[in-house]
């Protein structure tokens, strides 16, 4: 969104050790910490952020990991080695740390003929996010490929979860707090020409509707419940009640989807907090349905 403030301080973990160590050593100090990613869909208020921001921007290790193992394998890109891997529609996994990027990502599948991920081609961010939120859109989510899931505990230690542990759902990989490190996920073998085509349908179409070449943090808004909605998406319930290209300063509502606000260049936290409680007060006047924030906001007091 290209707003905001400073953080008072940050760390740059390069690996899941490092991050494990920062993460217990914040929490034996009582020290408030946010994690950020990507950054893809945040909006960081003005001014000084009190406490830490942990970031896994260096973590952007992707590699498959050993066939026989029934460890994460989180801490060794087993593709450096000596040692033969099998063929990879043998064992189609990969192993991922947080901070590799989702397009990253999508690559490495495809390269290697792996398929189950490309319903979040165009989404950005990165892995530990896409875990956390379920990242995804109409043609799929980040869990429908995550087998297990490295992750501290919010008052420190570290544990593995696997998806049955989870139970994601909706923009929610329901982790109760918890940070993700890395995470295994499992795809289904298929040509690569039949993965690049469907990634390629799929982002022309996203970028048709969407405003991926202007500065925004992605949907505003959760779609709600299509019982509660008439069947109707955010977007559409702001566009159907007059919200489109409303602004506050330089935020406005995209022209081209009503739940996408962007930054025409010189916006304030102030003027994107201000024109998000403006569409969710517009949407609850007019039609009754009380749309929840997809966007997370970070303000100084949490």
């Amino acid at each position: 969104m290209r707003v905001g403030g400073q953080a008072e301080w940050l760390l740059e973990p390069a690996t899941p050790a490092e991050l494990e160590d920062a993460w217990r050593v914040i929490h034996e100090r009582g020290l408030p910490v946010r994690i950020l990613g990507g950054g893809a869909n945040i909006v960081i208020d003005d001014g000084v952020l009190p406490g830490v921001v942990l970031t896994t921007e260096r973590m952007r290790r992707v590699f498959r990991p050993m066939a026989s193992t029934e460890e994460a394998g989180l801490e060794e890109d087993v593709s450096r080695g000596e040692m033969a891997l099998p063929h990879p529609a043998e064992d189609p996994r990969l192993v991922a740390w947080a901070g590799c990027t989702l397009p990253a990502l999508l690559r490495a599948a495809r390269d290697l003929g792996y398929s189950g991920l490309e319903g979040i081609v165009g989404v950005p961010g990165h892995v530990g996010g896409g875990v956390a939120m379920n990242a995804g859109g109409r043609w799929g989510e980040m869990w429908d490929v995550v087998e297990r899931v490295r992750v501290l505990e919010p008052g420190g230690g570290a544990c593995e979860l696997t998806r049955d542990e989870c139970s994601p759902t909706y923009r929610n990989g329901a982790l109760g707090g918890r940070m993700v490190v890395g995470a295994v996920l499992r795809f289904r073998p298929e040509p690569k020409a039949a993965i690049e085509a469907r990634m390629r349908e799929y982002l022309i179409s996203k970028n048709s509707v969407q405003p991926v070449t202007e500065w925004s943090a992605g949907c505003v808004f959760k779609n709600p419940d299509p019982e509660l909605s008439g069947g109707r998406s955010a977007g559409q319930l702001v566009d159907e009640c007059g919200g489109k290209e409303r602004s506050r300063g330089d935020a406005v509502v995209s022209s081209l989807h009503g739940n996408f606000i962007v930054n025409r260049g010189q916006a304030t936290a102030t003027d994107v907090f201000t024109l998000m409680e403006d569409l969710q007060d517009l949407v609850a006047e007019r039609t009754g349905v009380q749309l929840e924030f997809e966007v997370k906001r970070w303000r100084p007091e949490g």
